[in-house]
Protein backbone atom coordinates (compact mmCIF):
# COMPACT_ATOMS: atom_id res chain seq x y z
CA UNK A 1 0.00 0.00 0.00
CA UNK A 2 1.27 3.25 -0.96
CA UNK A 3 1.87 6.02 1.23
CA UNK A 4 -0.69 8.50 1.50
CA UNK A 5 0.12 12.31 0.48
CA UNK A 6 -2.11 15.15 1.17
CA UNK A 7 -3.74 16.58 -1.84
CA UNK A 8 -2.27 19.83 -0.72
CA UNK A 9 1.45 18.74 -1.34
CA UNK A 10 0.38 16.00 -3.66
CA UNK A 11 -0.66 19.13 -6.17
CA UNK A 12 1.47 21.47 -5.19
CA UNK A 13 2.68 23.19 -8.59
CA UNK A 14 5.71 22.89 -9.64
CA UNK A 15 5.61 25.21 -12.87
CA UNK A 16 4.22 29.32 -12.78
CA UNK A 17 1.17 27.72 -15.27
CA UNK A 18 0.36 25.58 -12.71
CA UNK A 19 -0.09 28.14 -10.02
CA UNK A 20 -4.15 29.06 -9.69
CA UNK A 21 -5.25 32.73 -9.54
CA UNK A 22 -1.73 34.47 -9.47
CA UNK A 23 -1.76 35.06 -13.38
CA UNK A 24 0.07 38.82 -13.02
CA UNK A 25 2.49 37.93 -10.60
CA UNK A 26 3.80 34.71 -12.21
CA UNK A 27 3.97 36.03 -15.91
CA UNK A 28 6.06 39.28 -14.14
CA UNK A 29 8.46 36.66 -12.22
CA UNK A 30 8.52 34.63 -15.49
CA UNK A 31 9.50 38.11 -17.83
CA UNK A 32 12.39 38.50 -15.01
CA UNK A 33 13.60 35.02 -15.63
CA UNK A 34 13.97 35.33 -19.61
CA UNK A 35 15.26 38.61 -19.45
CA UNK A 36 17.75 37.91 -16.57
CA UNK A 37 16.79 40.94 -14.90
CA UNK A 38 16.54 39.92 -11.53
CA UNK A 39 16.50 42.01 -8.05
CA UNK A 40 18.65 40.99 -4.81
CA UNK A 41 15.49 41.24 -2.55
CA UNK A 42 11.94 40.24 -3.11
CA UNK A 43 9.32 40.33 -0.41
CA UNK A 44 6.36 38.01 -0.91
CA UNK A 45 3.19 38.73 1.37
CA UNK A 46 -1.15 37.95 1.21
CA UNK A 47 -3.12 35.64 2.92
CA UNK A 48 -2.19 32.34 3.71
CA UNK A 49 -2.22 29.20 1.57
CA UNK A 50 -2.23 31.39 -1.74
CA UNK A 51 1.19 30.20 -3.53
CA UNK A 52 3.93 32.19 -1.67
CA UNK A 53 6.22 29.79 -0.93
CA UNK A 54 5.12 28.20 -3.71
CA UNK A 55 5.98 30.51 -6.14
CA UNK A 56 9.42 31.54 -3.99
CA UNK A 57 10.41 28.05 -4.67
CA UNK A 58 9.43 28.20 -8.33
CA UNK A 59 11.24 31.21 -8.87
CA UNK A 60 14.60 29.89 -6.99
CA UNK A 61 14.21 26.49 -9.39
CA UNK A 62 14.08 28.74 -12.49
CA UNK A 63 16.61 31.01 -11.71
CA UNK A 64 19.54 28.56 -11.57
CA UNK A 65 18.05 26.06 -14.26
CA UNK A 66 20.91 25.80 -16.34
CA UNK A 67 18.31 25.73 -19.81
CA UNK A 68 15.19 27.89 -19.16
CA UNK A 69 12.41 27.57 -21.48
CA UNK A 70 11.09 30.72 -23.61
CA UNK A 71 8.43 31.16 -21.60
CA UNK A 72 10.90 31.58 -18.56
CA UNK A 73 10.06 27.92 -17.15
CA UNK A 74 12.18 25.89 -15.64
CA UNK A 75 13.58 22.64 -18.35
CA UNK A 76 13.36 19.92 -15.22
CA UNK A 77 15.92 18.05 -17.12
CA UNK A 78 19.27 19.77 -16.14
CA UNK A 79 21.79 18.70 -12.98
CA UNK A 80 20.30 21.88 -10.99
CA UNK A 81 16.56 21.02 -11.74
CA UNK A 82 17.20 17.46 -11.14
CA UNK A 83 18.56 18.52 -7.52
CA UNK A 84 15.98 21.01 -6.64
CA UNK A 85 13.62 18.20 -7.60
CA UNK A 86 14.86 15.44 -5.41
CA UNK A 87 15.40 17.81 -2.84
CA UNK A 88 19.90 17.72 -2.49
CA UNK A 89 20.05 21.01 -3.94
CA UNK A 90 22.67 22.82 -1.88
CA UNK A 91 21.71 26.39 -4.42
CA UNK A 92 18.14 26.57 -2.53
CA UNK A 93 18.06 26.76 1.52
CA UNK A 94 14.63 27.69 3.12
CA UNK A 95 14.47 29.05 6.53
CA UNK A 96 11.52 29.31 8.92
CA UNK A 97 12.12 32.71 10.52
CA UNK A 98 9.16 31.45 13.20
CA UNK A 99 11.57 29.05 14.75
CA UNK A 100 14.55 30.68 14.02
CA UNK A 101 14.10 34.11 15.19
CA UNK A 102 17.40 35.39 16.60
CA UNK A 103 20.63 37.13 15.75
CA UNK A 104 22.13 34.23 16.03
CA UNK A 105 20.54 32.08 12.88
CA UNK A 106 20.51 35.09 10.80
CA UNK A 107 24.57 35.35 11.38
CA UNK A 108 24.66 31.77 10.98
CA UNK A 109 22.67 32.28 7.41
CA UNK A 110 24.76 35.44 6.36
CA UNK A 111 28.32 33.17 6.55
CA UNK A 112 26.50 30.98 4.26
CA UNK A 113 26.20 33.71 1.75
CA UNK A 114 30.02 34.25 1.31
CA UNK A 115 29.95 30.76 -0.36
CA UNK A 116 29.42 31.03 -4.28
CA UNK A 117 27.43 28.07 -5.43
CA UNK A 118 28.78 24.73 -7.33
CA UNK A 119 26.41 24.59 -9.98
CA UNK A 120 24.25 27.55 -11.39
CA UNK A 121 24.46 31.05 -11.00
CA UNK A 122 22.87 32.09 -7.56
CA UNK A 123 21.88 31.15 -4.25
CA UNK A 124 18.31 31.82 -3.05
CA UNK A 125 17.77 31.81 0.78
CA UNK A 126 14.08 31.69 1.24
CA UNK A 127 12.78 33.05 4.59
CA UNK A 128 9.31 31.68 5.41
CA UNK A 129 7.19 33.90 8.18
CA UNK A 130 9.95 36.73 7.88
CA UNK A 131 7.73 38.84 10.02
CA UNK A 132 8.80 36.77 12.87
CA UNK A 133 11.85 37.78 13.47
CA UNK A 134 12.71 39.45 16.52
CA UNK A 135 14.45 43.55 15.81
CA UNK A 136 17.60 42.85 16.35
CA UNK A 137 17.21 40.08 13.87
CA UNK A 138 16.31 42.57 11.46
CA UNK A 139 18.67 44.99 12.42
CA UNK A 140 21.31 42.22 11.83
CA UNK A 141 19.77 41.32 8.90
CA UNK A 142 19.85 44.87 7.47
CA UNK A 143 23.25 45.59 5.61
CA UNK A 144 23.50 42.43 3.87
CA UNK A 145 20.12 42.49 2.10
CA UNK A 146 21.13 45.59 0.99
CA UNK A 147 24.61 45.19 -0.03
CA UNK A 148 24.57 41.33 -0.91
CA UNK A 149 26.80 39.39 -2.76
CA UNK A 150 26.47 39.17 -6.73
CA UNK A 151 25.50 35.48 -6.29
CA UNK A 152 23.18 35.81 -3.82
CA UNK A 153 19.13 36.14 -4.02
CA UNK A 154 16.92 36.58 -0.86
CA UNK A 155 12.93 35.81 -1.04
CA UNK A 156 11.15 36.80 2.08
CA UNK A 157 7.78 35.38 2.47
CA UNK A 158 5.14 36.99 5.54
CA UNK A 159 1.23 37.25 5.99
CA UNK A 160 1.75 40.21 8.20
CA UNK A 161 3.66 42.69 5.91
CA UNK A 162 2.77 45.43 8.46
CA UNK A 163 4.81 43.84 10.91
CA UNK A 164 8.09 44.07 9.01
CA UNK A 165 10.45 47.12 9.21
CA UNK A 166 9.92 49.81 6.42
CA UNK A 167 14.11 49.38 6.31
CA UNK A 168 13.55 45.70 5.18
CA UNK A 169 10.48 46.70 3.15
CA UNK A 170 12.24 49.52 1.28
CA UNK A 171 15.01 47.27 -0.20
CA UNK A 172 12.57 44.73 -1.96
CA UNK A 173 10.51 44.69 -4.34
CA UNK A 174 7.00 43.63 -3.10
CA UNK A 175 4.48 41.25 -4.48
CA UNK A 176 1.15 41.49 -3.34
CA UNK A 177 -0.74 37.68 -3.76
CA UNK A 178 -4.26 37.78 -4.01
CA UNK A 179 -6.89 35.99 -2.35
CA UNK A 180 -8.81 33.29 -4.24
CA UNK A 181 -11.90 33.72 -5.75
CA UNK A 182 -14.31 30.80 -5.30
CA UNK A 183 -14.64 29.85 -9.26
CA UNK A 184 -10.54 29.51 -9.55
CA UNK A 185 -11.21 27.21 -6.27
CA UNK A 186 -13.67 24.84 -8.29
CA UNK A 187 -12.18 24.58 -11.27
CA UNK A 188 -9.30 23.51 -9.48
CA UNK A 189 -10.98 21.08 -7.35
CA UNK A 190 -12.60 19.82 -10.46
CA UNK A 191 -9.26 18.70 -11.70
CA UNK A 192 -7.90 17.13 -8.30
CA UNK A 193 -11.08 15.33 -7.95
CA UNK A 194 -11.04 14.14 -11.82
CA UNK A 195 -7.53 13.00 -11.51
CA UNK A 196 -8.63 10.85 -8.22
CA UNK A 197 -11.48 9.72 -9.53
CA UNK A 198 -13.89 11.37 -6.86
CA UNK A 199 -17.38 11.96 -7.98
CA UNK A 200 -18.76 15.56 -6.75
CA UNK A 201 -21.78 17.59 -7.24
CA UNK A 202 -21.29 21.18 -8.37
CA UNK A 203 -22.97 22.64 -5.24
CA UNK A 204 -20.64 20.80 -2.87
CA UNK A 205 -17.84 22.12 -4.04
CA UNK A 206 -19.16 25.53 -3.92
CA UNK A 207 -19.74 25.06 -0.40
CA UNK A 208 -16.15 24.19 0.52
CA UNK A 209 -14.90 26.81 -1.41
CA UNK A 210 -16.51 29.25 0.65
CA UNK A 211 -15.64 27.91 3.85
CA UNK A 212 -11.79 27.93 2.52
CA UNK A 213 -12.01 31.63 2.22
CA UNK A 214 -9.66 31.99 -0.44
CA UNK A 215 -6.96 30.02 0.36
CA UNK A 216 -6.38 27.23 -2.13
CA UNK A 217 -4.62 25.00 0.71
CA UNK A 218 -7.73 25.19 3.40
CA UNK A 219 -9.93 24.16 0.12
CA UNK A 220 -8.16 21.12 -0.43
CA UNK A 221 -7.96 20.17 2.78
CA UNK A 222 -11.09 20.30 3.29
CA UNK A 223 -11.90 18.36 0.46
CA UNK A 224 -9.36 15.70 1.79
CA UNK A 225 -11.94 15.67 4.54
CA UNK A 226 -14.82 15.57 2.87
CA UNK A 227 -13.56 12.99 0.17
CA UNK A 228 -12.95 10.65 3.13
CA UNK A 229 -16.10 11.31 4.85
CA UNK A 230 -18.38 10.60 1.94
CA UNK A 231 -16.03 7.64 0.57
CA UNK A 232 -15.29 8.86 -2.38
CA UNK A 233 -18.81 10.35 -3.73
CA UNK A 234 -18.94 14.15 -2.52
CA UNK A 235 -22.50 15.09 -2.36
CA UNK A 236 -24.03 18.67 -1.13
CA UNK A 237 -25.93 16.87 2.20
CA UNK A 238 -22.97 15.28 2.80
CA UNK A 239 -20.75 17.74 2.71
CA UNK A 240 -22.96 20.26 4.96
CA UNK A 241 -23.23 17.25 7.77
CA UNK A 242 -19.74 16.86 7.17
CA UNK A 243 -18.65 20.43 7.81
CA UNK A 244 -21.60 21.47 10.03
CA UNK A 245 -22.71 24.35 7.37
CA UNK A 246 -25.53 25.78 7.26
CA UNK A 247 -27.87 24.97 4.53
CA UNK A 248 -28.41 28.22 2.31
CA UNK A 249 -31.93 26.99 2.41
CA UNK A 250 -32.88 28.19 5.53
CA UNK A 251 -31.61 31.55 4.20
CA UNK A 252 -34.27 31.58 1.37
CA UNK A 253 -36.39 30.22 3.42
CA UNK A 254 -36.01 32.75 6.42
CA UNK A 255 -36.49 36.25 3.92
CA UNK A 256 -39.42 34.61 2.08
CA UNK A 257 -41.09 34.31 5.69
CA UNK A 258 -39.96 37.68 6.37
CA UNK A 259 -41.62 39.06 3.41
CA UNK A 260 -44.62 37.33 4.40
CA UNK A 261 -44.51 38.75 7.96
CA UNK A 262 -44.79 35.37 9.92
CA UNK A 263 -42.55 36.03 12.88
CA UNK A 264 -43.79 32.86 14.65
CA UNK A 265 -42.41 30.35 12.07
CA UNK A 266 -39.22 32.54 11.61
CA UNK A 267 -38.26 32.04 15.73
CA UNK A 268 -39.14 28.25 15.25
CA UNK A 269 -36.90 28.13 12.39
CA UNK A 270 -34.01 30.09 14.59
CA UNK A 271 -34.85 27.10 17.51
CA UNK A 272 -34.27 24.03 15.41
CA UNK A 273 -31.36 25.54 14.28
CA UNK A 274 -29.43 26.14 17.49
CA UNK A 275 -30.38 22.81 18.69
CA UNK A 276 -28.88 21.34 15.94
CA UNK A 277 -25.66 23.18 17.37
CA UNK A 278 -25.15 26.12 14.71
CA UNK A 279 -24.02 29.51 16.48
CA UNK A 280 -26.64 32.48 16.53
CA UNK A 281 -23.80 35.01 15.39
CA UNK A 282 -22.77 32.66 12.89
CA UNK A 283 -26.01 32.40 11.46
CA UNK A 284 -27.17 36.25 11.22
CA UNK A 285 -23.75 36.99 9.34
CA UNK A 286 -24.61 34.45 7.03
CA UNK A 287 -28.43 35.77 6.33
CA UNK A 288 -26.31 39.11 6.26
CA UNK A 289 -24.19 37.88 3.27
CA UNK A 290 -27.56 36.05 1.91
CA UNK A 291 -29.17 39.42 1.50
CA UNK A 292 -26.28 41.28 0.19
CA UNK A 293 -26.01 38.43 -2.16
CA UNK A 294 -29.99 39.06 -2.90
CA UNK A 295 -29.39 43.13 -3.51
CA UNK A 296 -26.19 42.41 -5.98
CA UNK A 297 -29.01 39.67 -8.06
CA UNK A 298 -31.31 42.49 -8.22
CA UNK A 299 -28.77 44.43 -10.96
CA UNK A 300 -27.69 42.82 -14.18
CA UNK A 301 -24.67 44.39 -13.77
CA UNK A 302 -23.21 43.40 -10.65
CA UNK A 303 -24.56 39.68 -10.74
CA UNK A 304 -21.16 38.82 -11.81
CA UNK A 305 -20.21 39.51 -8.27
CA UNK A 306 -21.77 36.57 -7.19
CA UNK A 307 -19.04 33.95 -6.09
CA UNK A 308 -21.99 30.90 -6.60
CA UNK A 309 -22.82 28.12 -8.81
CA UNK A 310 -24.95 28.81 -11.73
CA UNK A 311 -28.06 26.86 -10.20
CA UNK A 312 -27.76 29.31 -6.97
CA UNK A 313 -27.36 32.30 -9.19
CA UNK A 314 -30.29 31.56 -10.45
CA UNK A 315 -32.24 31.24 -7.19
CA UNK A 316 -30.92 34.21 -5.97
CA UNK A 317 -32.51 36.39 -9.22
CA UNK A 318 -35.68 34.77 -8.33
CA UNK A 319 -35.62 35.79 -4.59
CA UNK A 320 -34.22 39.35 -5.61
CA UNK A 321 -37.38 39.84 -7.93
CA UNK A 322 -39.56 39.24 -4.70
CA UNK A 323 -37.75 41.94 -2.46
CA UNK A 324 -38.04 45.25 -2.46
CA UNK A 325 -34.66 47.12 -2.70
CA UNK A 326 -35.87 49.20 0.75
CA UNK A 327 -36.33 45.93 2.35
CA UNK A 328 -33.13 45.11 1.59
CA UNK A 329 -31.27 47.75 2.42
CA UNK A 330 -33.29 47.80 6.03
CA UNK A 331 -32.72 44.34 6.61
CA UNK A 332 -28.81 45.08 6.11
CA UNK A 333 -28.78 48.10 8.05
CA UNK A 334 -30.46 45.89 11.16
CA UNK A 335 -28.12 43.06 11.05
CA UNK A 336 -25.19 44.93 10.65
CA UNK A 337 -26.04 47.18 14.21
CA UNK A 338 -26.34 43.03 15.59
CA UNK A 339 -23.28 42.10 14.48
CA UNK A 340 -22.05 44.92 16.30
CA UNK A 341 -23.86 44.60 19.54
CA UNK A 342 -23.25 40.92 19.60
CA UNK A 343 -19.80 40.54 21.70
CA UNK A 344 -21.25 43.07 24.37
CA UNK A 345 -24.49 41.45 24.71
CA UNK A 346 -25.18 39.12 27.83
CA UNK A 347 -28.20 37.55 26.11
CA UNK A 348 -27.18 36.86 22.22
CA UNK A 349 -29.92 34.83 21.94
CA UNK A 350 -32.45 37.72 22.90
CA UNK A 351 -30.56 39.66 20.66
CA UNK A 352 -30.46 37.59 17.39
CA UNK A 353 -34.02 36.88 17.88
CA UNK A 354 -35.26 40.67 18.07
CA UNK A 355 -32.99 41.30 14.94
CA UNK A 356 -35.08 38.49 12.98
CA UNK A 357 -38.44 39.97 14.24
CA UNK A 358 -37.62 43.50 12.90
CA UNK A 359 -36.37 42.18 9.36
CA UNK A 360 -39.67 39.91 9.86
CA UNK A 361 -41.54 43.46 10.27
CA UNK A 362 -39.86 45.59 7.75
CA UNK A 363 -43.06 44.78 5.34
CA UNK A 364 -45.46 45.28 7.96
CA UNK A 365 -47.90 48.48 7.63
CA UNK A 366 -47.68 50.53 11.08
CA UNK A 367 -50.91 48.88 13.42
CA UNK A 368 -52.81 51.22 14.95
CA UNK A 369 -53.99 48.96 17.18
CA UNK A 370 -50.62 48.20 18.54
CA UNK A 371 -51.40 44.98 18.56
CA UNK A 372 -47.67 44.07 17.22
CA UNK A 373 -46.41 46.62 19.29
CA UNK A 374 -44.94 47.93 16.94
CA UNK A 375 -46.47 51.64 16.27
CA UNK A 376 -44.61 54.49 18.65
CA UNK A 377 -48.56 56.17 18.55
CA UNK A 378 -50.18 53.24 20.67
CA UNK A 379 -47.03 54.03 22.89
CA UNK A 380 -47.45 57.50 23.25
CA UNK A 381 -51.17 57.26 23.69
CA UNK A 382 -51.10 54.98 26.43
CA UNK A 383 -48.84 57.69 28.36
CA UNK A 384 -51.31 60.45 27.80
CA UNK A 385 -53.79 58.54 29.68
CA UNK A 386 -51.80 57.57 32.64
CA UNK A 387 -50.96 61.33 32.49
CA UNK A 388 -54.24 62.63 32.34
CA UNK A 389 -55.83 61.29 35.32
CA UNK A 390 -53.06 63.06 37.85
CA UNK A 391 -54.82 66.58 37.46
CA UNK A 392 -55.31 68.50 41.14
CA UNK A 393 -57.62 70.73 42.04
CA UNK A 394 -55.41 72.00 45.29
CA UNK A 395 -54.38 75.91 44.67
CA UNK A 396 -50.70 76.79 44.58
CA UNK A 397 -49.01 77.94 47.10
CA UNK A 398 -48.51 81.83 47.16
CA UNK A 399 -44.82 82.65 47.17
CA UNK A 400 -42.51 85.44 46.45
CA UNK A 401 -39.89 83.45 45.26
CA UNK A 402 -39.53 81.38 42.13
CA UNK A 403 -39.41 77.39 42.65
CA UNK A 404 -36.94 75.35 41.52
CA UNK A 405 -38.73 72.90 40.16
CA UNK A 406 -40.27 73.92 36.61
CA UNK A 407 -43.91 73.59 36.09
CA UNK A 408 -44.93 70.41 34.13
CA UNK A 409 -47.47 70.67 31.63
CA UNK A 410 -50.08 68.83 33.85
CA UNK A 411 -49.88 71.46 36.21
CA UNK A 412 -49.74 74.64 33.44
CA UNK A 413 -53.32 72.87 32.59
CA UNK A 414 -54.19 72.53 36.38
CA UNK A 415 -53.48 76.47 36.79
CA UNK A 416 -55.50 76.69 33.44
CA UNK A 417 -58.29 75.11 35.00
CA UNK A 418 -58.53 76.49 38.50
CA UNK A 419 -58.28 79.76 37.22
CA UNK A 420 -61.58 81.47 37.57
CA UNK A 421 -63.23 82.94 34.76
CA UNK A 422 -64.25 86.42 34.21
CA UNK A 423 -68.36 85.81 33.62
CA UNK A 424 -68.61 89.57 33.57
CA UNK A 425 -67.15 89.84 30.85
CA UNK A 426 -64.85 93.09 31.39
CA UNK A 427 -60.84 92.89 30.86
CA UNK A 428 -58.69 92.00 33.75
CA UNK A 429 -56.81 95.20 34.76
CA UNK A 430 -53.51 95.25 34.21
CA UNK A 431 -50.85 95.48 36.81
CA UNK A 432 -49.29 98.21 37.59
CA UNK A 433 -45.02 99.18 36.56
CA UNK A 434 -43.87 98.84 40.61
CA UNK A 435 -46.08 95.89 41.48
CA UNK A 436 -45.44 92.47 41.50
CA UNK A 437 -47.28 89.91 38.51
CA UNK A 438 -50.23 87.70 39.44
CA UNK A 439 -47.78 84.93 40.37
CA UNK A 440 -45.56 86.54 42.85
CA UNK A 441 -42.62 87.01 40.83
CA UNK A 442 -41.47 90.89 39.56
CA UNK A 443 -41.74 91.94 36.89
CA UNK A 444 -38.38 92.94 35.57
CA UNK A 445 -37.82 96.07 34.01
CA UNK A 446 -34.88 98.04 31.90
CA UNK A 447 -33.23 99.56 34.38
CA UNK A 448 -32.25 96.48 36.22
CA UNK A 449 -29.86 95.87 33.19
CA UNK A 450 -26.32 94.72 35.06
CA UNK A 451 -27.87 93.73 38.27
CA UNK A 452 -27.17 90.48 39.24
CA UNK A 453 -29.62 87.76 40.12
CA UNK A 454 -29.35 88.02 43.50
CA UNK A 455 -29.80 91.45 43.62
CA UNK A 456 -33.07 91.59 41.35
CA UNK A 457 -34.59 88.63 43.59
CA UNK A 458 -33.54 90.98 46.91
CA UNK A 459 -35.45 94.07 44.96
CA UNK A 460 -38.63 91.95 43.76
CA UNK A 461 -39.08 90.62 47.90
CA UNK A 462 -38.44 94.21 49.10
CA UNK A 463 -41.06 95.64 46.96
CA UNK A 464 -43.67 92.08 47.54
CA UNK A 465 -43.16 92.01 51.22
CA UNK A 466 -43.73 95.52 53.01
CA UNK A 467 -41.30 96.92 55.85
CA UNK A 468 -41.81 95.38 58.74
CA UNK A 469 -44.20 93.25 57.79
CA UNK A 470 -44.10 89.04 57.55
CA UNK A 471 -43.96 87.19 53.91
CA UNK A 472 -47.50 87.23 52.59
CA UNK A 473 -48.36 83.15 52.95
CA UNK A 474 -51.15 81.08 52.03
CA UNK A 475 -53.69 80.59 54.57
CA UNK A 476 -55.77 78.19 52.34
CA UNK A 477 -53.05 75.19 52.37
CA UNK A 478 -51.45 74.09 55.55
CA UNK A 479 -51.23 70.76 55.55
CA UNK A 480 -49.15 68.95 58.07
CA UNK A 481 -45.72 67.16 57.04
CA UNK A 482 -43.23 64.48 57.72
CA UNK A 483 -39.48 64.05 58.22
CA UNK A 484 -39.95 61.68 55.75
CA UNK A 485 -42.22 63.75 53.19
CA UNK A 486 -39.43 66.83 53.59
CA UNK A 487 -36.29 64.27 52.72
CA UNK A 488 -38.33 63.11 49.92
CA UNK A 489 -39.53 66.39 48.38
CA UNK A 490 -35.86 67.19 49.10
CA UNK A 491 -34.32 64.97 46.62
CA UNK A 492 -37.05 65.79 44.24
CA UNK A 493 -35.98 69.53 44.28
CA UNK A 494 -32.53 68.44 44.25
CA UNK A 495 -33.22 65.97 40.78
CA UNK A 496 -35.34 69.22 39.38
CA UNK A 497 -32.78 71.60 40.12
CA UNK A 498 -31.39 73.51 36.07
CA UNK A 499 -28.68 72.06 33.99
CA UNK A 500 -26.20 75.16 35.54
CA UNK A 501 -26.86 74.47 38.86
CA UNK A 502 -25.89 70.48 39.08
CA UNK A 503 -22.78 71.56 41.32
CA UNK A 504 -24.61 72.52 44.42
CA UNK A 505 -27.63 69.85 43.40
CA UNK A 506 -24.81 67.32 44.32
CA UNK A 507 -23.71 68.44 47.35
CA UNK A 508 -27.55 69.21 48.85
CA UNK A 509 -28.07 65.66 47.68
CA UNK A 510 -25.89 64.24 50.81
CA UNK A 511 -27.68 66.53 53.11
CA UNK A 512 -30.87 65.92 55.25
CA UNK A 513 -32.97 68.47 56.40
CA UNK A 514 -34.96 68.08 59.68
CA UNK A 515 -38.13 69.45 61.39
CA UNK A 516 -37.17 71.36 64.18
CA UNK A 517 -40.38 73.23 65.69
CA UNK A 518 -42.85 72.76 63.07
CA UNK A 519 -43.66 74.10 60.28
CA UNK A 520 -39.57 75.12 60.83
CA UNK A 521 -37.05 73.04 59.03
CA UNK A 522 -33.41 73.34 59.64
CA UNK A 523 -30.44 72.36 57.04
CA UNK A 524 -26.78 71.63 58.05
CA UNK A 525 -24.50 72.96 55.98
CA UNK A 526 -20.85 71.37 56.19
CA UNK A 527 -18.93 74.42 54.66
CA UNK A 528 -19.31 78.05 54.73
CA UNK A 529 -18.54 78.03 51.10
CA UNK A 530 -21.72 75.43 50.45
CA UNK A 531 -23.96 77.85 52.68
CA UNK A 532 -23.17 81.29 51.37
CA UNK A 533 -23.88 79.55 47.94
CA UNK A 534 -27.51 77.87 49.49
CA UNK A 535 -28.27 81.69 51.11
CA UNK A 536 -28.73 83.02 47.58
CA UNK A 537 -31.11 80.55 46.99
CA UNK A 538 -32.57 80.14 50.29
CA UNK A 539 -36.17 81.57 49.17
CA UNK A 540 -36.32 79.32 46.08
CA UNK A 541 -35.15 76.73 48.23
CA UNK A 542 -38.28 76.84 50.57
CA UNK A 543 -40.79 78.26 47.35
CA UNK A 544 -39.70 74.73 45.99
CA UNK A 545 -40.07 73.12 49.39
CA UNK A 546 -43.64 74.84 50.33
CA UNK A 547 -45.20 73.61 47.30
CA UNK A 548 -44.40 69.90 46.92
CA UNK A 549 -45.45 70.09 51.13
CA UNK A 550 -48.28 71.79 50.61
CA UNK A 551 -47.55 74.12 53.30
CA UNK A 552 -47.19 78.30 52.89
CA UNK A 553 -46.18 79.13 56.61
CA UNK A 554 -43.08 76.40 56.00
CA UNK A 555 -39.66 78.19 56.67
CA UNK A 556 -36.12 77.38 56.50
CA UNK A 557 -32.98 77.43 58.71
CA UNK A 558 -29.61 77.10 57.00
CA UNK A 559 -26.99 76.62 59.92
CA UNK A 560 -23.17 75.71 59.51
CA UNK A 561 -22.30 72.53 61.07
CA UNK A 562 -20.26 71.94 64.03
CA UNK A 563 -17.56 70.00 63.86
CA UNK A 564 -18.99 66.54 65.51
CA UNK A 565 -21.95 66.96 62.95
CA UNK A 566 -19.49 66.19 60.48
CA UNK A 567 -19.58 62.47 58.84
CA UNK A 568 -17.74 61.43 55.65
CA UNK A 569 -19.95 60.56 52.77
CA UNK A 570 -20.13 56.93 52.41
CA UNK A 571 -19.30 55.20 49.22
CA UNK A 572 -21.98 53.32 47.45
CA UNK A 573 -20.33 50.13 48.14
CA UNK A 574 -20.73 51.41 52.18
CA UNK A 575 -24.32 51.82 51.39
CA UNK A 576 -24.75 48.65 50.17
CA UNK A 577 -22.86 46.83 52.60
CA UNK A 578 -24.66 48.81 55.61
CA UNK A 579 -28.39 47.65 53.43
CA UNK A 580 -27.18 44.05 53.78
CA UNK A 581 -26.31 44.25 57.57
CA UNK A 582 -29.70 45.74 57.66
CA UNK A 583 -31.70 43.01 55.75
CA UNK A 584 -29.60 40.03 54.77
CA UNK A 585 -32.23 39.14 51.58
CA UNK A 586 -30.52 41.74 49.56
CA UNK A 587 -27.44 40.17 49.35
CA UNK A 588 -29.01 36.50 48.76
CA UNK A 589 -31.15 38.80 46.12
CA UNK A 590 -27.96 39.96 44.68
CA UNK A 591 -25.88 36.58 44.59
CA UNK A 592 -28.86 34.80 42.52
CA UNK A 593 -28.94 37.44 40.05
CA UNK A 594 -24.87 37.86 39.73
CA UNK A 595 -25.22 41.54 39.77
CA UNK A 596 -21.76 43.52 40.44
CA UNK A 597 -21.83 46.64 41.72
CA UNK A 598 -21.24 49.19 39.36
Amino acid sequence: MEDYIVSARKYRPTTFDDVVGQPALTTTLKNAVKSGKLAHAYLFCGPRGVGKTTCARIFAKAINCLHPTADGEACDECESCKAFNEGRSYNVFELDAASNNSVENIKTLMEQTRIPPQIGKYKVFIIDEVHMLSTSAFNAFLKTLEEPPAHVIFILATTEKHKILPTIISRCQIYDFERMTVTDIINHLKKVADQEGITYDPEALNVIAEKADGGMRDALSIFDQAASFCQGQITYQRVLEDLNVLDADNYFKIIDLSLANRTGEIMLLLNALIAKGFDAGNMVNGLASHVRNVLMAKDPETLPLLEVSDSQRQRFQEQAAKCPTKFLYKALRIMNQCDVNYRQSSNKRLLVELTLIQVAQITQADDEDGVAGRSPKRLKSLFKQLTAPQHTTAPRVAVADKPLLRPTKAAKHEEAVTKPSNETGNAPQPPRHNSPTPGGRTRLKMGMAGLSFKDILKAGQEKTTPAGSQEQKSSSENRQFTQDEVGLQWMLMCNRMPQKMTGIAARMKNMTPRITTFPRVEVTVDNQILLDEMAAIKGRIRASLADGLHNGELEIDLRLARMEEIKPIPTKREVFEDMTKKNPAIEKLRGLLDLELA
